[in-house]
């Protein structure tokens, strides 16, 4: 392992507003600016933040302090004091650990590790695919503590080589320790792009320039749903980016697999998961934005089996969440056209702005609408290695809708 720098941090002392306090107190994970009331001395990135609580000055809660965010303080331990060190990092990479021993017994070799304020370790990603562990920053706060928690990330994955990942906006933040995105910490890398399993089907991730850490692991349980439906159907996989269901459906025997995606580049990465496979059925790739692509389908009268619609987050903020809502809306009356009858229609949203009861509400609603005679046969949120801690950590649902 790369020697990782030992730069002291400070303590700084808080107390915040009483709303922000309640909040605190019932265990959300952050403290904005504009909450804080007091502060005994300038925080830096790196320092621990110590908030106390007004009435009786005592210990309330120890977080990250971060200057570069409009979220000041991103909260590590609430209501019972801590000394936050390589051993407190310890137990809490090992409770995360823990979450996901049941998906490990299966046959996958890939899962996420550490999922930011959902498992308390906030602005943290940790990925592993196979023997290769991915850590990705989304606080620059973290470089200061790297050298207490990375040890144990390394010992529980069991990772042979260690990839560092930076946010965009932490690789535009100056960094005195010179780490960038795509740092090798540990271990060697003969080849950046990395085969893992996600049960028992073979997928491939470049973890030094992938986007997130390399894959899109938290549709896993979707995929494999997709697969035990797929076997003799056709399928049309729209934003299939690297085909997850589209690959899952190929090795679940189907007819027929189209992926659809606006990417070349991604639907070529498709192509070559796919052949990492044993399958039979035919593979055909469309290139082109979704919307346009879907109409000109249900024009020339095109039917699938199972339509799976996974589109990118539309609510990157509240001020788009209408539009969001009327994409969802065309999306759902899209797929209505080109599913055959007894057909499946698997619709999904990853906008954590957009709830999973709206949504839901939402596509049933577009149903009703358009006269179709369904059955909704399940609705998805998180897999288990995606852990819901607080309601903003929330944002992956996925309804299958049978058509009669």
């Amino acid at each position: 392992m790369i020697q990782l720098p030992n730069i002291p941090t400070n303590k700084v002392a808080i107390k915040l507003k009483p709303s922000a306090e309640t909040l605190v107190k019932k265990g959300h994970p952050w403290v904005f600016e504009n909450s804080i009331i007091k502060q005994n001395k300038e925080g830096k990135s790196g320092d621990i933040a110590v908030i106390f609580d007004n009435r009786k000055n005592k210990f309330l809660a120890c977080g990250f302090y971060d200057p570069n965010s409009p979220i000041r303080i991103k909260i590590l331990q609430a209501n019972k004091p801590a000394i936050i060190n390589a051993e407190w990092f310890a137990n809490k990479v090992q409770e995360a650990y823990n979450k996901r021993i049941p998906l490990l017994k299966t046959d996958t070799n890939s899962y996420r590790l550490i999922y930011g304020e959902n498992d308390n370790l906030p602005s943290l990603v940790a990925d592993v695919y196979d023997t290769v562990l991915v850590v990705k920053l989304y606080a620059s706060f973290w470089f200061y503590h790297l050298k207490d928690i990375l040890p144990e990330l390394i010992k529980i994955s069991k990772s042979e080589t260690t990839v560092l990942r930076l946010s965009r906006n932490v690789q535009k933040e100056k960094n005195e320790f010179g780490f960038i995105d795509g740092q090798i910490l540990d271990g060697t890398l003969e080849n950046e792009v990395i085969i893992f399993k996600e049960h028992g089907v073979n997928f491939s991730a470049n973890v030094i320039h992938g986007h997130k850490t390399g894959y899109f692991l938290d549709h896993r349980n979707n995929r494999k749903k997709v697969g035990e439906l797929s076997k003799g159907k056709t399928v049309l996989d729209v934003f299939s980016y690297a085909g997850g269901f589209s690959v899952h459906a190929l090795v679940g025997d189907a007819k027929e697999v189209t992926s659809l995606d606006i990417s070349a580049p991604a639907l070529e990465i498709a192509k070559s998961n796919a052949k990492l496979n044993d399958f039979s059925g035919k593979h055909h790739v469309i290139v082109g934005d979704a919307f346009e692509e879907l109409n000109n389908l249900a024009k020339a009268k095109k039917k699938f089996d199972i339509v799976v619609i996974d589109p990118p987050s539309f609510a990157k903020s509240a001020a788009e969440i209408d539009k969001a809502l009327a994409s969802y809306k065309k999306l759902t009356q899209l797929g209505l056209k080109l599913v055959q009858k007894k057909g499946t229609l698997v619709l999904a949203s990853c906008s954590s702005r957009v709830t999973s009861e709206d949504f839901f509400d939402l596509v049933e609603e577009t149903l009703h609408r358009n006269n179709a005679n369904y059955t909704i046969l399940e609705k998805t949120l998180h897999d288990i290695d995606h852990p819901i801690g607080f309601k903003e950590g929330a944002y992956l649902k996925c309804v299958y809708v049978k058509i009669n």
